[in-house]
């Protein structure tokens, strides 16, 4: 038995439909999981957020269970709570997922004679680590020894030494490392590494962020 032409249109009327709402749900879903996820990064309740965002906390929570889509308005408004663009938000700007960072393209600094470092890493929203490459020149150290902690509670830092003999001072201790060693440590001491060698000392480092900022 052949279905009839206003059958088979309202067959096709809903699987567009179904597929629609679907899509829809999804990127509801991504969005949602994305806005907690980083207003978790940032140590804020729903209430900061809803208190940084004018976006009532009622209808963030919705937004992040996935209940609801926000509008541009709205995202525009969540974004700026969190510090963001709204492409930023969204990952409009971001592509394929992927970030690739070439070797002209690398962040250059150093806050201290001998010392100078490049980071490796892109400067995505919501990314909790940051992978550098650091140099010391024989004698030379990354910072002094009374210098505060720069990185917030609850970071750890891992350095794999490439070249030469580098020393970690951390809370005080020294720790002499040599080439293919690794270290892991509570960034949120008091630290700094040395060259104590007579060659320039290479070495890399990832730091992973606190599950709470301060």
């Amino acid at each position: 038995m052949r279905s009839s032409p206003t059958a088979a249109n309202g067959i096709r009327t809903y699987v567009i439909a179904y597929t629609v709402m679907t899509t829809a749900t999804t990127e509801a879903l991504a969005v949602g999981a994305r806005v907690k996820a980083l207003r978790e990064g940032m140590g804020l309740s729903l209430r900061d957020l809803a208190e940084r965002s004018t976006v009532s906390a009622p209808m963030l929570s919705q937004v992040e269970r996935g209940e609801t889509s926000p509008t541009l308005a709205v995202a525009a408004k969540i974004a700026s709570g969190l510090e963001l663009s709204l492409s930023q938000l969204l990952r409009l700007d971001e592509g394929d997922g992927v970030s690739v960072v070439r070797l002209d393209e690398r962040l250059l600094g150093g806050r201290a004679d001998g010392h100078r470092y490049e980071v490796l890493t892109p400067p995505v929203p919501g990314q909790r680590a940051e992978v550098s490459l650091h140099t010391l020149a024989p004698g030379s150290a990354t910072a002094g020894p009374g210098d505060p902690p720069i990185h917030e509670p609850g970071s750890r830092e891992t350095a794999v030494v490439l070249d030469g003999r580098l020393r970690l001072v951390c809370d005080g201790v020294a720790h002499d490392l040599g080439e293919g060693d690794t270290v892991t440590f509570d960034a949120d001491l008091p630290h700094h590494f040395e060259n104590p060698g007579r060659r320039e000392t290479r070495f890399m480092s990832v730091i992973a962020a606190g599950l709470r900022r301060s």
